[in-house]
């Protein structure tokens, strides 16, 4: 089929379709130039898609002498497409249209490690209070993408590395699951799902070699090479709390820990403890991942000893960390973020720079997460409607 008329047209309504997903409304002579293609071929194009109800009048452009040109936009009723936020503390679920602007959101509490209701229970009503926020039916919904924690070994179909996640362990939850969602599903390491949102919205855009490190109830990372996430055999790439360190006693039996080495290291718990050592006065109380992006928010503000410590030795541990992965990956880029890591800004990435420089021969360079509000519901949503606009955009189906 390559090279035919019907492929080509269908390449073109594709090509104007993102052109339209990432401008905004356009006139026919500035979707021509943009593409390529002739005002009369525009035109036609144009008048495809607009039968196929895929794009709508949207509007008259001004400022020009002459008639106002009529603007044409994607038509954001086409499809919908959803995603889900599993913390142990809540399920937080969104749902967008096919521009991506999200039109509703409801979060179902969990109650920490006892779940008030069955995690089928859980989805559903989350999901249906954000079907319903948007003024829609759950049939209205094409797709859906649910983040996690750990990731589901595709040998087994069972969750793994979040042992911290209450009622999500079972050996039948994804057949449950796919019997009491009428759409397709997908399930995604949550770290993954920050990366993929900075890769298309964030500090990751345009670089296909980079690692993320996250850091807030848990230390983690994302890595993508080539472009691609990188998974591993069980799903478990990037699973780096559990990664040998120097720093701190060799733990074992990781899997019933759910920790190891990396995390005692680094991750957010350690660092109220470490302020008390280091002299930092008015500790608040509270969960240790809010605790941790107090201290390093004063910490980034404050010029002061116990403050500066603080971060450099904080710097030290993801460093030490770090190096062994880009020892071994050489990625062109690391992005740190998550609450601890973004809270400690531009000082402590350029303390873990310096430090990194000293620690590993490769030498990526380090850039703060871009994307802070709901990064993994953010993620999930990006992942859900690339997979819908794939199926819904594709206009050889239409013929």
């Amino acid at each position: 089929m390559a090279g035919t008329p019907r492929v080509l047209r269908a390449m073109n309504d594709r090509a104007a379709l993102d052109l339209l997903l990432t401008h905004g409304p356009l006139s026919r002579t500035r979707l021509g130039k943009l593409t390529g293609l002739s005002k009369p071929t525009a035109s036609q194009l144009l008048a495809r898609l607009e039968a196929a109800g895929l794009v709508v009048e949207s509007g008259s452009g001004e400022g020009r002498p002459g008639p106002n040109a009529q603007l044409y936009a994607v038509n954001p009723t086409v499809a919908y497409a959803a995603a889900l936020d599993v913390t142990p503390e809540r399920v937080l679920a969104a749902v967008a249209d096919i521009t991506g602007r999200t039109v509703g959101e409801h979060a179902v509490p969990t109650h920490g490690r006892r779940p008030a209701e069955p995690v089928v229970r859980q989805v559903t009503a989350a999901l249906d209070g954000a079907v319903k926020a948007a003024g829609l039916v759950r049939s209205d919904v094409r797709r859906l993408v649910i983040g996690t924690p750990g990731a589901f070994d595709p040998g087994t179909g069972r969750l793994r590395y979040a042992s911290h996640l209450p009622g999500w362990h079972s050996p039948t939850l994804l057949e449950e699951l796919a019997a009491a969602l009428p759409m397709p599903v997908e399930y995604e390491n949550d770290v993954n799902l920050v990366a993929l949102a900075e890769q298309r919205l964030g500090a990751a855009r345009g670089h296909d070699d980079f690692v993320l490190l996250w850091n807030e109830g848990g230390l983690g990372a994302a890595l993508v090479l080539g472009g691609r996430l990188h998974r591993g055999f069980t799903g478990g790439a990037g699973e780096v709390g559990f990664l040998p360190v120097p720093g701190v006693p060799l733990a074992r039996r990781v899997t019933r820990t759910g920790s190891g080495g990396f995390q005692e290291l680094a991750g957010s718990q350690v660092i109220p403890g470490l302020a008390r050592e280091l002299g930092v006065p008015d500790i608040p109380s509270g969960p240790y991942a809010e605790v941790a992006a107090v201290l390093l928010g004063r910490a980034a503000d404050l010029d002061t000893d116990p403050y500066r410590r603080l971060l450099a030795t904080y710097a030290t541990g993801l460093a030490t960390g770090l190096a062994s992965l880009v020892s071994v990956l050489d990625p062109e880029l690391v992005v740190l973020t998550g609450s601890a890591l973004t809270a400690g800004g531009e000082r402590l990435r350029a303390l873990v720079q310096s430090e990194l420089a000293e620690l590993a021969a490769s030498r990526p360079r380090l850039v703060i997460g871009d994307v802070r509000e709901q990064p993994v519901l953010r993620g999930a949503l990006e992942s859900s409607l690339a997979a819908t606009r794939d199926e819904v955009f594709d206009t050889l189906a239409l013929r």
